[in-house]
């Protein structure tokens, strides 16, 4: 049964992990050559791989030509991938330190490295499904020693982020890259994004009924 739990919570790690990084920065040949080499996540791109472009030119080629023009158009210039400007009536972005998602971030001692990340503010979709993943990696911790109760409370602390965070604004974020997306990848990891975050949050609002015990909703199947 817990072997059950770890491999569901292993691969909610791994979809936030691949999804925050892919929403964040530009991809690089590193990780190109990981979704092509790896069937099951190639899988999540079915646009992608059936793409021209991709089967006719080399990856640095079509990083530099497509990806990383179609990122920029898309997180840099044409859309707004900040909860606080699909949040606050006047459509303006909180880069400050009275941002309530960076205030979350302190609490839970979350730290990201703003220049790095290629983000001006804490409320980026990339950031807030980054700690997604730091949240998950965490409960995978504690339910693989077996310290169910923490993980029952982190698993809380993820539906209550996903709730009133996430779920309020990716949503439409999602669909305008989607919408804008001028390349096969980006379409479908805003649409991999999409569904998962919406599937996640299904997922924790069964857990909720059971007070987020993990054996309960297993024992339940």
């Amino acid at each position: 049964m817990q072997e059950e739990i770890l491999t569901e919570q292993s691969a909610r790690v791994n979809i936030y992990a691949l999804i925050s990084r892919i929403l964040m920065n530009e991809i690089d040949e590193e990780l190109l050559e990981l979704i092509l080499k790896d069937e099951n996540i190639l899988s999540f791109f079915p646009n992608f791989q059936k793409w021209d472009k991709r089967k006719s030119m080399s990856n640095k080629d079509l990083i530099e030509r497509y990806l990383n023009v179609d990122f920029t158009n898309l997180f840099l210039l044409h859309l707004v991938p900040y909860e606080s400007f699909y949040m606050r009536e006047d459509q303006m972005m909180e880069t400050g330190g009275e941002n309530p998602v960076q205030k979350l971030y302190n609490d839970f001692d979350f730290r990201v490295e703003l220049d790095q990340a290629r983000v001006m503010a804490g409320d980026h979709i990339g950031v807030e499904l980054e700690f997604m993943f730091k949240l998950c990696e965490a409960e995978y911790r504690a339910l693989e020693d077996g310290a169910y109760e923490v993980a029952s409370e982190i698993a809380e602390i993820e539906y209550n982020f996903l709730k009133e965070h996430l779920v309020e604004w990716a949503p439409m974020f999602l669909l305008n890259v989607k919408s804008e997306a001028g390349t096969a990848l980006y379409f479908d990891a805003a649409d991999l994004a999409l569904e998962f975050i919406l599937s996640d949050f299904e997922y924790l609002s069964k857990l909720k009924k059971s007070d987020f015990k993990h054996l309960a909703v297993e024992e339940s199947k």
